[in-house]
């Protein structure tokens, strides 16, 4: 396979690795000084307006988006380094206004959506001038299988009406959200794969009910995840995106690129976490010894390179399957980047924390959030757990005997 990137991708990932190094890492102390100062964990900090005209100024905006229309027009492979170098720094991926959850959403408005969707909500989306949530989560069914999903949108004449509650709604504490991309059952006596569809709502139209902020291990910055309430909340018919009965499909639709993104940004904190390991390890001395110096340590670092890179090359190989054969023909790669990733990460994450000792779970370093953070992807886009059953359902079939067996 070859995974040779283009002079253009080149181009651009010297570029974004310059941006991280001269700005968003040096930003990462005056982002969360201004939010603590601000007495809002939901603040959004003046310091990410000013990195976000820095990276637009040097063309690294909506990098994600492969439709030259609307981003730069990379193909999955090309992106992938990208979205490594921008997972080592919390910040940098909303300064380049390729953060989730808005890079799914903004997925799906410029291939489902309507010019007047599109017009209202995905061209200030491209601009980073508002923010956005994805509201298919429930707090009551196993939303791991999306056909439980609860909620319901019924058709009343000229308008749909929108009554169920949501969590994990990504980005909804900030003010700075101002739609969310609402999953909810149409038919339910269609099949479990036609019940669903999607409409996008205003959070600021009546019923909308922005409940709680769930925190992620005792975490809460950024636009939060959310607990909402849609109770009774009525929109125009035209509010609907793509077809009545196609929502399970969409949101199959947003998960392919959306994989890709999380898993190499994972493999960016993965990175991170390894360099400030080695680091510690040469700075710390106990019993007269360097911890460097200490076998024990060096199997970790060991393990940890050869974890990362595995993680790497099979993650990238989903990414050129994806652009050769499409989602569906990567869709156990797909599957198995979700697990090995976020695997390799902790791992990582976890040996980095150790070598650091108390400190490593302060806030003194960001590896204790950085945990957090990947500890949860295990289960967000669908737990670890889904991802191996659809892989070993493919390789059981391959070797399903032609007869049955005898007695």
């Amino acid at each position: 396979m070859d995974f040779a990137y283009s002079p253009k991708a080149e181009e651009l990932q010297k570029k974004l690795q310059d941006f991280v190094d001269s700005h968003a890492y040096p930003a990462e102390p005056v982002y969360f000084r201004q939010i603590e100062e601000s007495g809002d964990h939901h603040f959004h900090p003046p310091v990410m307006e000013e990195l976000k005209a820095e990276a637009r100024s040097r063309g690294l905006w909506n990098l994600f988006l492969p439709e030259e229309r609307w981003g730069a027009g990379l193909t999955n492979l090309e992106y992938a380094p990208l979205a490594e170098i921008m997972g080592r720094s919390p910040l940098a991926s909303e300064a380049t206004n390729c953060a989730a959850p808005d890079t799914g959403n903004m997925e799906i408005l410029a291939e489902f959506g309507t010019p007047e969707q599109q017009d209202r909500w995905l061209v200030p989306l491209l601009e980073g001038e508002i923010r956005s949530c994805f509201s298919m989560t429930e707090p009551d069914v196993a939303s791991s299988d999306a056909t439980n999903i609860r909620t319901r949108i019924a058709r009343e004449g000229d308008e749909y009406v929108i009554q169920g509650r949501k969590w994990f709604s990504s980005g909804a504490m900030s003010d700075r959200c101002k739609v969310a991309i609402v999953m909810g059952v149409t038919d339910p006596d269609a099949d479990p794969y036609h019940r669903q569809s999607m409409v996008l709502v205003p959070l600021d139209a009546p019923g909308v009910k922005v409940e709680r902020n769930l925190s992620v291990f005792g975490y809460e910055h950024g636009g939060g995840h959310a607990e909402i309430h849609y109770d009774d909340v009525r929109v125009p018919a035209s509010s609907l995106l793509g077809d009545e009965g196609g929502g399970f499909a969409i949101a199959q639709a947003r998960l392919g690129p959306g994989r890709i993104h999380h898993c190499m940004r994972t493999i960016g904190v993965a990175e991170r976490a390894f360099e400030l390991m080695c680091r510690r390890a040469h700075e710390r001395a106990p019993f007269g010894k360097p911890l460097a110096e200490q076998g024990v340590i060096r199997e970790w670092i060991a393990d940890s390179r050869i974890k990362i890179e595995q993680a790497r090359l099979l993650v990238l190989k989903a990414a050129l399957l994806m652009d050769t054969v499409g989602k569906k023909g990567a869709r156990i790669e797909i599957s198995a980047i979700k697990v090995a990733a976020v695997e390799a990460a902790e791992f990582v994450l976890d040996k980095a924390i150790q070598v650091h000792g108390g400190a490593g779970v302060t806030q003194d370093f960001p590896l204790a959030a950085m945990f957090a953070g990947v500890r949860t992807l295990r289960f967000a886009d669908g737990p670890d757990e889904v991802h191996r059953m659809v892989i070993a359902r493919r390789e059981l079939a391959r070797f399903a005997p032609t007869e049955p067996p005898t007695s």
